[in-house]
């Protein structure tokens, strides 16, 4: 194992912390879930990255699975370049917003229009409030371990997970802003229709990730998606599908293809941008007609369909549509689930890690990880030092237990290859430590 040196990420870091609110723009990149000081990033470039100290990893944050196609793809590189003399934005229609969502709404049946927003935040956030006023209800129900951005009527978590009203999971967020929330136990059908037992005439939609990446990466069970839809429809709720994470990751046509459920409203993000930022809502024509200017729901921003993003996000879907693609990914994905399996049993220690696709959870427990509850289980402790180890033998892996691992087309075999030898020796590290304490 290589000690690596991190010098100046420590100093940058001292320095981020007296400007930026804990040294970082987004909570889960300082660390504080496994410890140590975070690395600050100079360059990437396919499946590699390359902090400050200059250090190289293999890297499977995948700015948190927005770069399918791995870091500075030539393509997307070469038609940003070109295209910024002509300027960065401004604030008016591009063609190139219309070729973007032409591209989407052919891979996704469900959407027949669509806006582009910003962030994945923006668009869960959007959503919730055209599909209230489609329905002219107030209620929505979300499930226990889903993350939808931190708009206040999203950000909840769910007492005891069967269904209730949400307790926010903020500070600043008020009882007001989340008293239409309800929550219910993701994987748990019946807690669902207990739901709509109790304010079934009031709920305006399900929002919910097909398959949850926000604490760990959980499939949804075989009846559950299903479920959802049959519910939905009988009582005439909508059901949406927030695919800022799966939206093109899971299949070219998302979750929804994968597990041919046909969603009212989908939330995307992402790999749709190519790696810049990025959100989108579309749905049904009827729903969408809603949002202004067609409709009287308000929803505006200065920097949406952003021709940069529509660049990179053009590019992106036209590349993984090609033959092979996602068959190459499939493979290289499974031989990682395979290979830090078996690194774990080899060292005997107790794993269950969990896969759709090019998105792996890893849950430091014995447990079968089905929802929030089972997540939860996972050893947080192990998972540090087994984060670390990784760090230190050059991979780099989420800095938290409950994130999701990201396979990209730029990852090679022999770096499946390297992380699986270096998953060996972190295993080992984990259970040293383990039984030493």
């Amino acid at each position: 194992m290589t000690l690596l040196k991190h010098q100046n990420c420590e100093s940058l870091y001292r320095q981020a912390c007296k400007v930026l609110v804990g040294g970082v723009n987004s909570p889960v990149r300082a660390f504080k879930a496994v410890g140590g000081t975070p690395l600050f990033i100079k360059r990437a470039k396919g499946s590699k990255i390359q902090d400050e100290d200059g250090n190289t990893y293999i890297d499977f944050v995948c700015s948190w699975g927005a770069l399918i196609l791995g870091s500075a793809y030539p393509k997307v590189v070469n038609e940003l370049r070109n295209y910024l003399p002509r300027g960065t934005s401004y604030g008016a229609p591009t063609k190139l917003e219309t070729e973007l969502a032409e591209l989407i709404i052919s891979a996704m049946p469900s959407i027949e229009k669509i806006r582009f927003v910003n962030s994945g935040t923006e668009a869960g956030m959007s959503v919730l409030r055209v599909a209230r006023a489609y329905t002219k209800r107030q209620r929505i129900l979300k499930f226990e371990g889903c993350y939808h951005g931190h708009a206040d009527a999203l950000l909840v978590k769910g007492g005891s997970g069967m269904a209730t009203f949400a307790i926010p999971d903020s500070d600043g967020v008020t009882a007001a802003s989340t008293g239409n929330t309800c929550v219910a136990t993701y994987n748990d059908i019946e807690s669902v229709k207990k739901t709509f037992e109790k304010y079934g005439d009031d709920l305006a939609a399900v929002i919910v990730e097909p398959v949850a990446a926000n604490m760990g990466l959980i499939p949804p069970n075989p009846r559950f998606l299903a479920g959802l839809r049959e519910i939905t429809k009988t009582y005439g709720s909508l059901l949406i599908f927030d695919e800022v994470i799966t939206g093109f990751r899971a299949s070219y046509g998302g979750a929804q293809k994968l597990y041919e459920i046909t969603p009212d409203l989908t939330c995307l993000g992402k790999i749709i941008g190519g790696g810049l930022p990025v959100g989108a809502y579309g749905g049904r024509q009827d729903i969408m007609d809603l949002v202004a200017p067609l409709g009287h729901v308000y929803q505006a921003g200065t920097l949406s369909g952003n021709p940069m993003a529509m660049i990179a996000g053009r590019i992106t879907l036209r590349e993984i549509r090609k033959p092979g693609f996602y068959e190459k990914l499939e493979e290289k994905s499974a031989l990682l689930q395979k290979g830090l399996l078996e690194a774990a049993q080899t060292n005997q220690y107790s794993v269950r890690i969990n896969r759709v696709g090019s998105m792996i959870g890893v849950f430091f427990t014995d447990k079968n990880v089905v929802d929030y509850e089972t997540a939860k289980s996972s050893n947080v402790k192990d998972y540090g030092i087994f984060f670390h180890s990784m760090l230190a033998h050059g991979a780099y892996l989420p800095p938290s237990a409950f994130e999701t691992i990201f396979v990209s087309g730029a990852h090679s075999k022999n770096d499946i290859a390297k992380t699986v030898k270096a998953a060996e020796a972190a295993f080992r590290a984990t259970k040293s430590h383990a039984v030493a304490s």
